[in-house]
Parts: C-alpha cells; sequence; structure tokens
C-alpha cells in the first residue's frame, strides 16, 4: 500500500474558501474512481510567525500500487489539479509526495 500525499499552502486570504473546497469537491471528486481510499485531511503544525502568511495542509490517500496511481492521475488527478488552480490560482500551492507503508513490527 501506498500513501499519496500532497501538501498545499494555503494564503489566509483564502483559507475557509480552500479548505471547504478541499472537503467539498477535491476529496470526494478524487474517491469517485474508487482507486484512492481512505482520505485524511490534516493540518501541518508550524509555529504562529510560521503562519502569518498562510496555512498548509496534507491530503493523503491510501493507494494499491504505482500503476494505479499514475493512471488515477492521468484521469482524474490532472482534472483536479487544474480545476483547482482555476478557483484559486498562487494563492494556493502544492506539492506531492510517495509514502510507503512499512511493517513496524518486524525487525
Amino acid at each position: 500500500m501506498i500513501v499519496y500525499n500532497t501538501t498545499f499552502h494555503i494564503e489566509k486570504t483564502v483559507w475557509d474558501a480552500c479548505l471547504a473546497y478541499l472537503r467539498q469537491h477535491y476529496i470526494p471528486d478524487a474517491l469517485k474512481s474508487g482507486e484512492l481510499l481512505n482520505p485524511c485531511l490534516r493540518r501541518v503544525m508550524l509555529a504562529e510567525e510560521a503562519e502569518e502568511n498562510g496555512v498548509n495542509v496534507s491530503v493523503q490517500f491510501e493507494v494499491k500500487d504505482l500503476d494505479t496511481l499514475n493512471g488515477w492521475l492521468q484521469r482524474e488527478g490532472n482534472r483536479l489539479h487544474k480545476d483547482l488552480v482555476s478557483r484559486f490560482g498562487y494563492q494556493v500551492a502544492g506539492f506531492s509526495t510517495l509514502l510507503e507503508d512499512l511493517d513496524w513490527k518486524q525487525g
């Protein structure tokens, strides 16, 4: 299982609107194909002065494997990204990382 993580930096001027968009549109739309699973939406905790210009959030999904993720990105992910950019422009910036689950019990 792979965790597909995207961290977004959201300017405070669009924070409420962008958070609502992520909850009501972005995450539900990402789940429609059934390929992304178990979404999480988390605020990145930073020192107060680091959040003067914006807030960072992490959106995470589980996905079976890289082939599934790459197919989803081509079919759905690019469209979701374009929609986010058309709504918020450069007031939201993001980067994605892939995380691999490791069995912490094995030694």
